[in-house]
This record gives structure tokens, sequence and C-alpha cells, in this order.
């Protein structure tokens, strides 16, 4: 149930109301915006209390909310969710363009990468240090060692960086180097690892599961969510169907879904939707146009020497197209990619660090 209180609703008026519903064995969740407070009552069947809670000073509206995510609905907040990210404002107007290698290798590889991407207008750094691997010979990262390289890449390109946490016990140590928090595909219904995530205060990036319904996926998100943590972005990065030619089926309908249904913002990572480099800009080009807020793509310097995922990379020249091409199709749908104009001519953003590869 959502309770929309009145504009101009007093502290007193929010925090009695706030008392009722703890009374009655509930929990609130409150937005406070600039105008009103909206507030969530979490639990079983709260409809009960509309009649108790409509007479209350302050209150204007309680809406039964019949979908088992609540907290992800529209209902619950109209407005999009925005989220900075650097130079760019994820759930805006901004397009965000994230980027960087599957893996972190080697220092030189990584600084490398994250040089080219932020001269080529990228947003966001990505690298793994702690990679999912489906067999368990094949490279795993390299751990808390990659995410200070990560650390130094930051510093050098000045990006933010988005990296992969796979497990509760080591979400307090990537936090502290990342400043986006990655649960992977594999990951996506991981409820405890979601639990933990959700008690930190750090933007998630919540990837689509190889085999999950949209509305699995939202409840998942809704785990995160419900721990306090609102800064949530939706990741759809392909499914499991017959299909063979493709690493997976990118679908590209969840993304006008999920922003039907939620508030959240929708990331597209082509690299893994495809599996093949040659498909992943003009996926990158439909992800925009179906009205993605921002695309994933994997970049490597030399991707035939790659330890992870070199077929679907796009190399740093590569990705420089991908990127002016982005901001094009972004200026025909009334959107932006920040740093570029409406041409697709990068205009730059300053000078980077000047720290030697």
């Amino acid at each position: 149930m959502i309770i929309k209180m009145v504009s101009g609703a007093t502290d007193a008026q929010v925090e009695a109301v706030e008392a009722r519903i703890m009374q009655e064995g509930y929990e609130p969740r409150t937005i406070r915006g600039v105008a009103m407070a909206v507030i969530a009552v979490i639990g079983k069947r709260p409809e009960y209390l509309i009649d108790k809670v409509l007479s209350m000073s302050g209150v204007d509206q309680c809406i039964a909310i019949e979908k088992p995510y609540k907290l992800a609905a529209r209902d619950f907040q109209s407005g999009w969710t925005e989220i900075g990210l650097g130079e760019a404002t994820l759930g805006s107007r901004d397009i965000t363009i994230m980027a960087g290698p599957c893996t972190v290798e080697t220092r030189d590889q990584l600084l490398t990468t994250a040089r080219g991407v932020k001269a080529s207008g990228g947003h966001v750094l990505r690298g793994g240090a702690f990679k999912p691997r489906s067999s368990p010979y094949s490279f795993q990262g390299l751990g808390e060692e990659g995410l200070k390289l990560l650390d130094e890449a930051r510093a050098v390109s000045g990006l933010p960086i988005i990296t992969e946490v796979m497990e509760p016990g080591t979400v307090d140590v990537v936090q502290r180097y990342a400043d986006v928090l990655q649960v992977g595909a594999r990951n996506c219904q991981n409820y405890p690892l979601l639990r933990e995530v959700g008690k930190t205060r750090k933007p998630v990036m919540l990837k689509r599961g190889p085999s999950v319904t949209i509305e699995e996926w939202i409840m998942a998100a809704e785990y995160v969510l419900h721990g306090g943590n609102m800064q949530v972005m939706m990741c759809e990065r392909g499914i499991k169907t017959f299909e063979t030619y493709t690493r997976n089926t990118l679908d590209l309908s969840a993304i006008p879904t999920i922003k039907r249904l939620t508030h959240l913002p929708v990331i597209v990572d082509p690299s893994h939707g495809t599996g093949k480099w040659h498909l992943v800009r003009p996926m990158c080009l439909a992800a925009i146009a179906a009205g993605a807020d921002g695309v994933l793509i994997e970049v490597h310097p030399t991707p035939d020497t790659a330890m992870c995922d070199g077929a679907q990379s796009l190399t740093i020249e590569n990705f420089a197209v991908a990127a002016s091409d982005i901001a094009r199709v972004a200026a025909a749908v009334d959107r932006q990619v920040p740093g570029f104009d409406a041409n697709g001519t990068y205009i730059g953003r300053g000078a980077l660090a000047g720290v030697a590869v």
C-alpha cells in the first residue's frame, strides 16, 4: 500500500502516520519529495489499514498495490530514480556510457583501456576483479589486487568505477574501492547477496539472470530496495533461448517493459547479450532508440589476447565510433550523451591525469 501525504504535510504528521503503521505491525518506507512525502507500507495485505490511515491528519490518498513488488513499482514513485555517475546522471535525459574490460588482467591493459574510454567519451569504467566462470579452471580474476588497479585507473582517468561483487562476504571490500556495485546475471537471485548490497549506500547494477522473467527480475531488485538502498539500476544482458548463433538473446522489449512497471533506470549490455563484437554497436543504437538510459560495453586494447570474452570486446577505436553513433541516436530521440554534441562529435571534458602508463 502507498500513502500519499498532502502537499506541505508537516514532519509531525508524517511521523504520526509512520508510528501508526508500525503500531499495526507493518514497516513504513518514506520518500520525502520537495512538495510531498510518500510512504510505502511493507508487509502482507496491509489494505485493511486504508480506512484507518485515511482519517489521519495530513493524509491525501491510500493506494493498494496489487503487484508483488512495492518499492520498485511506479505507484510508489512517480518520477524516475536518478543516479549520479560522474558527469552523467542515469535516469535523467542523459545517456550513460559504461565501458572497459571484462576482466582486469594487468596494470598496462587496464590503464590503457581507462585512458581510451575517457578519451572517447565514456562516463564509467567497468572492470572485473572477481570473475564468476563456468569452468573452475578458467581465470577467476585478480581479486583485491584487481580492485587496487581499478582504484588507480579511477585516479588516472577521473572515471567512476563499476565492478562485480559475487559473495556476501566480499561486499565490504568491494565497496571500499567501487563506485557502483554490479550484481552479475548468475547472482540475480542470490538473495543473501542482494540483502547485503541493499545495506550499502552505493549504486547497484542488477543484471537480469539468463532464465529470469521480468517479474522475477524486479522482485530481485525489490530485495535491494527493501534493504534501504534506493539506487538500483536494471541491466538487460540477454536471456537463454534456443538460438545458438548469439551468446544470448538480447531482449530489447524488456527496456520499455521495465520502464512501464518501475521507476528504475535501465542499462543494456550488448556485449554479453550477443557475444559478438560486430553486433555490439548496432544493439547499442537499438537499445537507445528503445528507451535505455545507458549501455555497458566491453572494451579491450587487444581483444585477440584477452583472457576473457575477447570475441565480444570492442577495440578502443571501435568503441570511439560506437560512442559517437550512440550520441547521434540519443539526439534523435531527444536524449543527450554528456560530452557530445548532437552530431556525435566528442567535445571533451578536460585533460587526463598526468600518470604514465
